[in-house]
């Protein structure tokens, strides 16, 4: 029978999110936007708006529309390492892709985890018999210790999970350690499953995102999975007949507006100069009040993971 822990933050924000005079400090998204506020964000008046009504509302492409997907890859992509549209499949948010990305694992396999991060992550495969070992992130710095990654390899490891920038540190791991996760597993054979990242030269990298975070649009539910091998995606595919079958085509649409030339590059300015005049506020505010509360202060995203004293007054 399929048991699975109770999803703390989830449940915590099931109950506060919405709640009249509470603050929700467990949000992880850029402060949402509305279709009407992307059409604002367009630069080109001549360009489609973000929902065709006359499309007939079937299914639609099963691995998302070939236009979505090919936007996508782009975001995904780096200069070394070229993604196109068959190289991702659209899901329902990154918590549908990522858990598909998961579903493979079984009782004999061991997976080794980043912790502290998003609790499916080391769930899920807990969930399923997989032993997972939480791959610790210091305190000082909430960076993994690639030597340590080595000591924690197993000869049944079959997955490493990486989350960059982290949540809900919000520290980044540079390219350069990156890299050096993807030759450990690459040696080792093993997958890693990776937020926001490309292949690192490893062709059996797994990268899951979402227009979620960072994009501001976590309403239309639109996430990927991205990766240059072919088994695994047919793996995926095959598993996601049985969890999704396609999403809905007006989030597909609206992905593929917000992530237009058109759009996006306002649509990024937008969410950062949000991000940075919060992050401001927050620096300021545990700066003032630096015998209540702490930080590593955070590098990227929407995140930052502050410290409270426990019975302190300010």
């Amino acid at each position: 029978m399929f048991r699975i822990a109770p999803f703390a933050v989830e449940q915590w924000m099931d109950e506060y999110e919405t709640t009249p005079r509470v603050l929700n400090v467990a949000e992880t998204c850029a402060a949402s936007v509305s279709i009407d506020d992307l059409v604002g964000m367009c630069s080109d008046p001549k360009a489609p708006g973000p929902i065709n009504t006359s499309l007939k509302l079937t299914y639609g492409p099963i691995p998302g529309s070939h236009a979505t997907r090919e936007r996508i890859a782009a975001q995904c992509s780096l200069e070394d390492t070229r993604l196109g549209a068959e190289d991702i499949v659209v899901t329902q948010g990154a918590i549908g892709a990522n858990f598909l990305v998961l579903q493979p694992l079984g009782p004999e396999d061991h997976v080794i985890c980043v912790y502290p991060t998003y609790q499916q992550l080391y769930e899920v495969p807990r969930s399923i018999g997989a032993e997972v070992t939480l791959w610790k992130l210091r305190k000082d710095n909430f960076v993994p210790n690639v030597n340590e990654l080595v000591n924690l390899i197993r000869e049944n490891t079959k997955m490493v999970i990486i989350n960059n920038p982290n949540n809900p540190t919000g520290a980044t791991i540079h390219n350069n350690v990156l890299e050096r996760i993807a030759q450990v597993a690459k040696e080792k054979r093993h997958y890693p499953l990776l937020r926001r990242a490309t292949t690192l030269g490893y062709k059996k990298t797994i990268t899951t995102g979402s227009m979620s975070q960072g994009y501001a649009l976590a309403g239309i539910r639109v996430g990927w999975i991205a990766s240059k091998d072919k088994s695994i995606m047919a793996a995926i595919m095959a598993a996601r007949d049985y969890t999704t079958i396609s999403v809905s085509q007006i989030d597909d649409q609206i992905a593929r507006y917000a992530l237009s030339p058109a759009v996006l590059p306002s649509l990024v300015d937008h969410n950062l100069a949000l991000t940075r005049t919060t992050s401001k506020l927050v620096k300021e505010f545990i700066e003032r009040y630096n015998n209540i509360c702490s930080w590593v202060e955070h590098t990227a995203g929407t995140t930052a993971f502050v410290r409270s004293a426990k019975m302190a007054s300010p």
